[in-house]
């Protein structure tokens, strides 16, 4: 391709609405424009790193047995009313409907559409296992759409689902593409943290997201430096912390005056004492809950700790939960907030994290207006319906495995696989029959990769002052030929190395436009091309070779040139 025929509209300004580098730099190469908030367009160059991107994943997905497909953007919304995700997906959901007056859906993601395309054709186990994928839009109505390609209202995405008779042929090919995203990620250039993760609201159990370091991640990582666990705060757990008093009490609980004392440090001062003597008891409202029939729930926790809401959703089997409103807190305790506690507390069922099993001779709510209780012990005096981890883990907590302090980041997920089982097919009635002529409902799995968000990461991995340094595997030409100037002996060479060069597969682009050296070296830098070619008449026959990692350039014979590009380019994309 010549510059004089491409369309790269750069922009030597930092655009004010951009924060992040990914997104300043792809607006100032000229690869997006933006539409509207959370719309982008792609333009020519930053079109072909895209597609490069798909192909990775099409390659790595394709070689392990994975068929493409496309459904449509648009989804009935009978389906979503089936899987019971109409309701629970919230505001994100764009829904519209037609002239018919038929509900239907922008897809978010596509679980309901695969179900549904698959659930008539699929009717025997011989016809298991089964996986398919698309790389398709997607809608979801973001709140805050923000940094680009980051988090942007339409996008572009992967995903992938596999049908199974079987756990193990679902743990086997979970494990396929475990290994894929780990190769379609490094051919990318991308260094990823593989962690443990909540499957949130698509369900299922076996969860694990692949993420990057981020200083604007959305997520926060918890991870051992010295066993290699990691996984999102959502789901991360940490060893047991030692008993915070050891020692059991005989007295019976105590009601004491607290005046006006309703927090946890309003406690510790009127007390005298630590955060971790109490026992802090919070009502949530949990949404379509098999464990909370009535829809509320005591949660009961140590003082000096948080409640970590996803992790308590899934113990949960809730599609949401939230804090109860004040009106609600009152009503069910009995007094107003800051009072609740779990000793003769009624009509709710009581959930306890594990760290209040550990505590003796505590401190709680008493159910009354300015009055706690000390001297309390779990198990005595209350008994949880309900003792699991609900904690939210942070730095410095202990690694389960190996006992060491962790440390945390900030990340960005990029890509998520899930071990959904049967919430989709049973809840839309997909069947086959087994070996024995019983009908059984199949289990599946969902793979999904963010394209955008893929392509942005590159960039926040692979840029400097001077612009984006594309890894040859994504970027969008291999090499730039520069003349110096595009007239006489320059001119004649640097057409004869185009033309060599693209009959040897390489793509190139040729700088024919009639621009000052420092111009298009500058505009080459910013585009990031890995290989920049300079042709001067000074040099002739020589032509100055430099790659946009290094900082100094070498000389190569004008015949040696496009070996030497051919080397570097197919040394590039066989790693796998």
């Amino acid at each position: 391709m010549k510059m004089s025929q491409m369309f790269m509209p750069t922009l030597r300004e930092v655009p004010s609405e951009a924060v992040i580098a990914s997104h300043q730099l792809l607006l100032r190469a000229g690869m997006i424009r933006k539409i509207g908030n959370g719309l982008f367009a792609y333009l020519p160059l930053g079109l072909r790193s895209f597609h490069k991107i798909e192909n990775i994943i099409r390659e790595e997905l394709d070689a392990i047995g994975c068929l493409e497909c496309k459904p449509s953007v648009v989804i009935p919304g009978e389906l979503w009313q089936e899987s019971g995700r109409w309701d629970a997906m919230g505001d994100e959901l764009l829904r519209m409907k037609n002239r018919l007056n038929q509900d239907l859906v922008v897809s978010p993601t596509a679980e309901e559409a695969f179900t549904a395309l698959l659930r008539f054709e699929l009717s025997s186990y011989k016809q298991f296992p089964l996986t398919l994928y698309q790389i398709n839009t997607k809608y979801r109505d973001e709140i805050r759409p923000r940094y680009g390609l980051m988090r942007a209202r339409e996008f572009t995405m992967m995903d992938a689902y596999s049908f199974h008779t079987t756990q193990e042929s679902l743990d086997e090919v979970y494990e396929h593409f475990s290994q894929a995203y780990r190769k379609i990620f490094a051919r990318c250039g991308l260094s990823v943290i593989p962690v443990r993760a909540d499957s949130g609201a698509m369900g299922g159990s076996g969860s694990e997201e692949f993420m990057v370091e981020s200083e604007v991640g959305d997520d926060t990582l918890i991870l051992c430096p010295k066993c290699g666990y990691a996984a999102n705060v959502e789901k991360a757990a940490c060893a047991p912390d030692a008993k915070i008093n050891v020692q059991k009490t005989a007295q019976k609980p105590e009601p004491i005056d607290t005046p006006n004392v309703k927090t946890i440090e309003e406690l510790t001062d009127f007390l005298s004492t630590s955060p971790d003597s109490f026992i802090k008891t919070l009502i949530y409202r949990a949404v379509n809950s098999e464990f909370a029939c009535s829809g509320f729930v005591a949660v009961c926790i140590r003082g000096d700790l948080d409640v970590n809401e996803a992790k308590l959703a899934a113990q949960l089997k809730a599609s949401e939960v939230a804090l109860a409103d004040d009106a609600d807190v009152e009503r069910i305790t009995g007094a107003v907030v800051g009072f609740a506690g779990p000793v003769g507390l009624k009509g709710v069922p009581i959930l306890a994290d594990e760290s209040v099993m550990l505590m003796h001779d505590a401190v709680t709510g008493g159910l009354k207006k300015d009055v706690h209780l000390i001297h309390v012990e779990p198990e005595r005096d209350f008994t949880p319906d309900l003792v699991c981890d609900v904690r939210t883990v942070k730095a410095g907590d202990r690694c389960l495995h190996c006992g060491a302090p962790f440390y945390s980041k900030k990340g960005n997920e990029l890509g998520h696989i899930f071990k959904l089982g049967f919430k989709y097919t049973k809840s839309m009635n997909m069947t086959f029959l087994d070996e024995n002529g019983k009908q059984q409902y199949p289990t599946m799995g969902c793979y999904g990769i963010g394209i955008d968000r893929t392509l942005a990461s590159v960039i926040e991995e692979h840029y400097d002052e001077d612009g984006i340094v594309w890894p040859l595997t994504v970027a969008p030409y291999h090499a730039v030929i520069v003349p110096i100037k595009y007239e006489g002996k320059m001119k004649e060479a640097a057409n004869a190395l185009y033309t060599e060069l693209q009959a040897a597969g390489i793509e190139v682009l040729l700088d024919d436009r009639h621009e000052r050296p420092g111009v298009k070296f500058k505009d080459m830098d910013l585009i990031g091309i890995p290989i920049r070619l300079v042709v001067g008449e000074k040099n002739l026959p020589q032509i100055e070779c430099k790659l946009r990692t290094e900082k100094e350039s070498k000389l190569i014979a004008q015949k040696e040139v496009c070996a030497f590009v051919q080397k570097l380019v197919q040394e590039a994309l066989s790693k796998k």
